[in-house]
Formats: C-alpha cells, sequence, structure tokens
C-alpha cells in the first residue's frame, strides 16, 4: 500500500475520533474536534497531492478517498443535527446531491469515463468545511458580534452543493443518456 493510500485510510480512522471528541463531555472537546476534523480535510488535499506528483493513483485510492470524504462530512453533519446546530432537511440535500454525483459517477466509470472534480465541485468542498467548523464551534467567535455566520456558511454550502450538483449533471447528461431504455 502506498504513501497516498495511507493518508486516505488515516482520514477514515480520523471520522470516529473527530465524532468521539464532538460527544465527550471534557474542557476543549469541541475545539479537539474541529482540530481532528480540520487535520482530516487537509489530509483529503495531501493524500491526492502525493498521488498525483509521485504516480501513486490506484484503484484502491480512487475508490477510498471519495469514500473517506463521504465519510467524514456525513460524520459531521449527523453530529451537527444531534446537537441541534443544522436542520436535518438540508444534510438531506447535501447527502442526496453527494449520492447522486457518486452515482453518476459509478454509471460513468462503468463506460470508462472519470469524472473529474469540477471547479464548483470545489468551492462546494470548501464552503462545507467552513460551515461544518462555524458550525462546530456553535457561532463562536460571531456569536460575540451578532453576525449569524452560521447561518451565513450553512447556507452558502446549501447553495453551492446544489448548483455543483446540477452542474455535474448538466455536464455529463450525456451519461444518462446511454442507459435511456
Amino acid at each position: 500500500m502506498n504513501l497516498a493510500n495511507k493518508i486516505t485510510i488515516l482520514r477514515m480512522i480520523m471520522v470516529p475520533i473527530f465524532i468521539f471528541f464532538t460527544i465527550v463531555q471534557i474542557p476543549y472537546h469541541m475545539e479537539a474536534a474541529v482540530a481532528v476534523f480540520l487535520l482530516a480535510s487537509i489530509t483529503d488535499k495531501l493524500d491526492g497531492y502525493i498521488a498525483r506528483k509521485y504516480n501513486m493513483i490506484t484503484d484502491l485510492g480512487k475508490f477510498m478517498d471519495p469514500l473517506a470524504d463521504k465519510l467524514l462530512v456525513t460524520g459531521a453533519l449527523l453530529v451537527l443535527i444531534q446537537l441541534g446546530r443544522i436542520e436535518a432537511w438540508i444534510v438531506f440535500v447535501i447527502l442526496a446531491r453527494e449520492l447522486a454525483v457518486s452515482g453518476l459517477r459509478t454509471l460513468a466509470a462503468a463506460q470508462n469515463v472519470i469524472i473529474a472534480a469540477s471547479s464548483y465541485g470545489k468551492i462546494k468542498t470548501v464552503a462545507q468545511i467552513i460551515a461544518i467548523v462555524v458550525l462546530l464551534l456553535d457561532n463562536y467567535p460571531f456569536s460575540m458580534i451578532n453576525l449569524p455566520m452560521d447561518l451565513i456558511t450553512t447556507y452558502a454550502a446549501l447553495i453551492s452543493t446544489v448548483v455543483s450538483g446540477i452542474d455535474y449533471f448538466k455536464k455529463n447528461m450525456y451519461i444518462l443518456k446511454k442507459y435511456k431504455q
């Protein structure tokens, strides 16, 4: 197993650690959760960079990397529902988009087509990470100045998620048309 894949697996291992810190009642537990979440988010860029730079792209990595990303974001969103910091319908829309795009990518792969991440998809990822961090910190420090950054970042993540999903399907509709019966 190469270094890039080991980093991806490390990200998957970090998900339960992140969730643990969100529920354990110790001093600074949420700050620890945010630190683990951000570190895991950074490993996503790191493993991709290493895989491309050192020609370590493998089928295992192609499968595990998006799975690790989905586990991290899904875990965070579910924790945020439990904490009462995000509405379940928003999480449903975000997860529905993730599943739909993953399904589209699976159909494309069956046709030997690779759907690369789009600029909208990258914006969506950054928006989701920012929103999750702000929500985990319960809008701190913005709550001190009555700035609803939690709402702003949540809706930015939601809108960018929907827009990127529409973009993926619009650009890759030909994949679905091949399955038209």
